[in-house]
């Protein structure tokens, strides 16, 4: 996964709750999980603010796959998904595409 694979998630999900801008106020917070482990990750901004969208940079470097020339993280592992966090619970895309 990487930046391009999230812009086309949020095309294939656009019109539907899986994507950030239709849980805005709703208490989903863009998040990933290693479906290897069951961790989850809340998406975050370089200050370690909760992100409002999905960024793959600030996640753990254990999650890459590979990284860009500065050091940030390009991509992360096949296993690692990307969805939304609410009450502690992950939902993925599809399980709020469906609500």
């Amino acid at each position: 996964m990487d930046n391009r694979t999230l812009k086309m998630e949020n095309l294939a999900f656009t019109g539907t709750r899986g994507i950030s801008e239709n849980n805005c106020g709703s208490g989903y917070l863009p998040a990933f999980r290693d479906s290897r482990t069951g961790n989850i990750e809340i998406a975050r901004t370089r200050t370690g603010t909760p992100a409002s969208f999905h960024m793959i940079e600030w996640l753990p470097r254990t999650w890459a796959q590979t990284f860009s020339p500065s050091g940030t993280i390009q991509s992360l592992r096949p296993e690692i998904v990307s969805g939304f966090v609410r009450n502690g619970i992950f939902y993925t895309r599809e399980d709020l595409a469906e609500r």
